[in-house]
């Protein structure tokens, strides 16, 4: 097993490098190291700048307009824009809802939607969880009843993420409710400006709005919108969430984030304290194996052998790693990480006390925010089940 990477792949890196640092708007980049909040047109305006250079639907094949990178590249793409502090991919389009279409969508429905989300045009929104449905989400009840040439919808989803801006959404409904709960499923796309559909804030412990409650009542979607065959859908479904688990362990941005720690601990007066450091290398060590991890999975793909299904397992530990240096910078941070205030952390209040830095704010945020890596995706309980079972068997 090598792990290292070939000349052609150091000299694809510095090209990522080059174009990413030439097209990368500053004040993004500085949203991003310092945690700051990004607004729906800083994503978009980013994504754009991406889908204009065919690289936002970058882990797709060239078959459907993508680069056709091998994994080492796109791999090597995910690290050099992290690294340089580019937003992450809004994940919903172009990572998770895009290879579904692709692999069981028709061609008329991969003609449709597809361009609309290599470009960024198009915001996509997940529609899984259901008060009572998270980590079971073989018990979802929103159902889709076909009468003629279209489906009725009614029903609630919940935890949908930056639903506010949502321009489709893919949905896991009830279609029968015959045999076991999973083939009752389909999977179906949304229109989410259809009459009907209602999408409420719920606000998070610092007052920002990242996710929702989105509500259908008598919702009408043609029948054409409907992916692949009725009641297959959980088998597309779990095709998905093994995109979704790989994104969330995020090992790039986990390196990214190690470095502001350190920059933090420094700034703060901390980085002197021995048992600190003991932490930080700890967790250094971590990122490092995880990110073998990734490596082992890009290796195997490589050499064409069978790449392991650690989905799972990259799950449990990026996401743990995540709350582990968000917890970090709170301590390093001390009383100037505490405010939820956020008017105040807006107005950059620190910089009127002495050692607050206007990057201290978010903190706080972030480490609450970072509570729920371990649920979503499916919760960290449940995937240690699944790993035990696929993977130790």
């Amino acid at each position: 097993m090598d792990l290292s990477f070939t000349p052609e792949e150091q000299k694809f890196r510095e090209e990522i490098r080059a174009w990413v640092k030439e097209n990368l708007p500053q004040d993004i980049s500085n949203k991003v190291h310092n945690a700051l909040d990004l607004t729906r047109d800083d994503l978009q305006r980013w994504a754009k700048i991406l889908g204009k250079k065919g690289w936002l639907g970058y882990g797709w094949p060239a078959q459907f307009g993508g680069p056709g990178w091998t994994a080492v590249q796109k791999h090597l793409f995910e690290e050099e824009t992290a690294l340089a502090g580019a937003p992450r991919i809004i994940p919903f389009g172009p990572v998770m809802v895009a290879p579904v279409i692709q692999a069981f969508g028709n061609a008329e429905q991969q003609k449709r939607f597809l361009p609309g989300i290599a470009s960024g045009e198009v915001w996509w929104s997940q529609g899984y969880s259901e008060p009572g449905s998270g980590s079971d989400l073989a018990s979802v009840k929103t159902k889709a009843e076909r009468k003629g040439d279209k489906y009725i919808v009614n029903g609630q989803k919940t935890w949908t993420t930056l639903g506010q801006h949502g321009d489709w959404m893919f949905n896991l409904v009830r279609t029968s409710n015959e045999g076991k709960p999973q083939t009752g499923i389909s999977f179906l796309l949304l229109d989410m400006k259809s009459p009907g559909v209602t999408v409420r804030p719920i606000k998070l412990m610092d007052g920002s709005h990242e996710v929702n409650e989105v509500f259908f009542d008598n919702v009408e979607v043609p029948a054409e919108n409907l992916i692949g065959e009725e009641n297959k859908g959980w088998t597309y479904a779990k095709h998905l969430l093994s995109h979704e688990r790989t994104n969330i362990a995020d090992v790039n941005r986990a390196k990214r984030e190690l470095e502001r720690l350190k920059r933090i601990a420094k700034s703060e007066g901390v980085w002197d304290d021995p048992r600190f450091r003991d932490e930080v290398a700890k967790l250094e060590v971590d990122v490092v194996a995880l990110e073998m991890m990734v490596l082992r999975v890009l290796s195997a793909a490589v050499s064409g052998k069978n790449s392991l299904d650690v989905a799972g397992l990259l799950k449990i530990r990026g996401s743990e790693i995540q709350q582990r240096y968000s917890e970090l910078m709170m301590l390093a941070a001390g009383p100037f990480a505490l405010p939820l205030i956020r008017e105040a952390m807006e107005a950059g209040w620190q910089g009127n006390f002495p050692g607050g830095q206007v990057s201290l704010a978010p903190l706080a945020s972030t480490f609450f925010n970072m509570r729920k890596t371990t649920i979503y995706g499916g919760s960290n309980e449940v995937q240690r089940n699944i790993v035990a079972q696929t993977v130790l068997g």
